[in-house]
């Protein structure tokens, strides 16, 4: 298991992002508020909310995550003011219900953006680009259905909104695991980070799923271990140089959950993205198996570690298996520094995409 991560992880917790970077889009005028959000109602691309006095625009499919979230989902539109409708949102189907921006040349795009092209049509974006067009690059864009799909359209997945990776397929994968470590824990965890296993094709989406979990495979001995074995070094994690300190004591941020969140600054960092104080309650990734899985999402989602790009971003955009690796212990396993800790990972990727039924995908398999 991986434990000393902390000059790469100390300089990536400053700023927690989301996977999809915020792109340029008009305000919505201060007029009357949109249909007040709804938690049991379905969002997608272009769909606007209200909450709080604020309006927000609907980047891509959501639900259950209140405005303005922490995925990236929502944008905020600004005050507003007058009554608030409660029906759920509806949209018209018509491009003019969109205020997507105009596709420009040799900007540089991300996952998930959606543009309007000069052929009057919508496309978002599959994987990063420096601003291919989306009539000629087929592979960076599909075409998107602007503010046709009703609110119970379901994610944009060929499971109908459900996992990838069925229980019946996960219990093949950890024969062994702890009993802490659910299937449903993890399924319910999924909302906080909407674009994990659903961006790509089915076949992209599988292979992202299968990179975390043999990651998570490799960092918990097969989701046997949910805290750090070795107790000596549980002192070592608390950098009381941080203005908040360690204030559920010095020796209480050690490794836990399906990546062993270790460090006081990244138990912050990563309590602030999901909203859960974890600086005063460290031990809730060990004793909510919601939480835990929350948190590896967190990092696989957000964060580059000693790579260069986030373990998200490196499976959608066809980077490969072993930047992965290279961004959650690279420092101490990649460029032969530990090729046999390379190889654990990269034999529980292959093993776990031949039960998904797909191949590694493009990229290197090693870092």
């Amino acid at each position: 298991m991986s434990r000393v991560r902390a000059l790469a992880m100390l300089a990536a917790m400053a700023v927690v992002s989301g996977v999809v970077a915020f792109f340029n889009m008009m305000p919505a005028s201060a007029a009357a508020c949109a249909p007040a959000w709804q938690s049991t109602a379905v969002y997608t691309g272009g769909m606007t909310a209200s909450r709080n006095g604020h309006n927000y625009l609907a980047k891509w499919w959501t639900q259950n995550e209140a405005p303005p979230g922490t995925s990236g989902v929502w944008q905020d539109q600004g005050s507003c003011g007058g009554s608030t409708p409660t029906n759920p949102p509806v949209q018209t189907g018509t491009a003019g219900a969109c205020s997507f921006p105009a596709w420009v040349q040799g900007h540089n795009y991300v996952t998930g953006d959606i543009v309007k092209f000069t052929d009057g049509k919508f496309y978002i974006a599959e994987h990063d680009n420096p601003g291919y067009s989306p009539v000629i690059s087929t592979w960076y864009w599909d075409p998107y259905s602007c503010g046709s799909s009703p609110t119970t359209a379901p994610p944009p997945t060929s499971s109908g909104g459900a996992f990838v990776v069925s229980e019946a397929q996960f219990n093949q994968m950890f024969p062994g695991r702890n009993s802490f470590y659910t299937y449903s824990g993890l399924v319910a965890a999924l909302s906080a980070y909407p674009a994990f296993a659903r961006t790509g094709s089915d076949e992209a989406r599988k292979q992202e799923a299968a990179a975390f979990l043999a990651n998570v495979n490799h960092e918990t001995g097969g989701l046997v271990y949910i805290v750090e074995q070795n107790t000596a070094n549980y002192p070592a994690y608390c950098d009381a140089s941080q203005s908040y300190g360690c204030p559920a004591g010095q020796a209480a941020y050690y490794g836990r959950g399906p990546i062993q969140l270790s460090w006081n600054f990244n138990y912050k960092a990563a309590g602030d993205a999901l909203g859960i104080d974890l600086l005063h309650n460290p031990n809730l990734v060990q004793t909510d198996a919601a939480v835990a899985w929350k948190t590896a999402l967190w990092y696989w989602n957000t964060q580059s570690g000693p790579g260069t790009m986030t373990p998200h971003n490196a499976m959608a955009n066809g980077a490969g298996f072993g930047e992965t690796i290279r961004s959650i212990n690279g420092s101490l396993e990649c460029n032969g520094r530990n090729p046999a800790q390379v190889q654990s990972r990269v034999a529980a990727y292959q093993r776990f995409v031949g039960i998904l039924g797909v191949g590694v995908g493009p990229g290197s398999l090693s870092c």
